[in-house]
């Protein structure tokens, strides 16, 4: 008796709903395991990445930090060992989320899962390492001297992780923009000739969503993401239609 669910012009069994809800359980499982992994990784040298990485740009600054509450330390502590765990297992899960959607490819697209992988990772830490040597110093220089010398400005250190947290986080998903044309032209969404026809309305959007990521109203940086982000831009041109002729071919 024959499978029905075996594709008859590849000869490959087609997987069951609950088949596919079992693999996604599988993917997300693989996934989380690396997070922990690297959360644990995190976590024997947390001193040194909250020391040295993450208390750094205070420091230049001469801010001045001060916890409110009680076990406050802690909690953060645990906070940026499970957000170091993401950022170092990123190439992990990018890969997992490849293997499971890796079935619906074509052939030749299955030889640039590795690449993909790669350079979405790089995509990702390239925006996370401009944030911090970048837009950091520029932003936290301009919220440590703004305001009257007769207030002393101190800063929760809740609220300075939490900048410092996000803005990096934001950065790295900006410059996953490439990568998004890469998927939007695939799917037959986003054209080159789509992106270079509203080019200016894109430079407008552009420096308006510089504007609302940078913590601070300092012009300096905005422009400064807003250049990379221009720059991106032209790159997802490029790659969309790198992209589309692959799927021509």
């Amino acid at each position: 008796m024959e499978d029905n669910n075996i594709d008859q012009s590849s000869g490959i069994r087609e997987m069951t709903f609950l088949e596919h809800l079992e693999e996604l359980r599988w993917t997300l499982v693989r996934a989380f395991i690396g997070i922990v992994l690297g959360a644990i990784l995190c976590w024997v040298f947390i001193d040194l990445i909250i020391d040295e990485i993450l208390l750094r740009p205070a420091r230049i600054n001469n801010l001045k930090l001060q916890n409110l509450r009680p076990f406050g330390q802690l909690f953060l502590y645990i906070q940026v060992a499970l957000i170091g765990g993401f950022i170092i297992s990123l190439p992990n899960v990018v890969y997992q989320i490849w293997k499971f959607i890796e079935p619906a490819l074509k052939r030749g697209e299955k030889k640039y899962v590795s690449l993909i992988v790669i350079f979405t990772s790089l995509c990702f830490l390239s925006g996370v390492a401009f944030a911090y040597f970048l837009m950091l110093p520029y932003a936290l220089n301009f919220a440590g001297a703004f305001g009257s010398a007769n207030i002393t400005n101190f800063f929760s250190i809740e609220e300075y992780f939490s900048i410092i947290v996000s803005v990096m986080l934001l950065a790295g998903i900006v410059f996953e923009l490439p990568m998004l044309s890469f998927f939007l032209t695939k799917l037959g969404i986003l054209t080159p000739k789509f992106m270079r026809r509203y080019r200016r309305h894109s430079i407008v959007v552009i420096f308006i969503l510089a504007a609302l990521l940078t913590p601070t109203t300092d012009p300096v940086s905005q422009l400064i993401l807003a250049v990379p982000l221009l720059f991106l831009y032209e790159l997802s041109i490029y790659i969309s239609k790198l992209s589309q002729r692959k799927s021509s071919d």
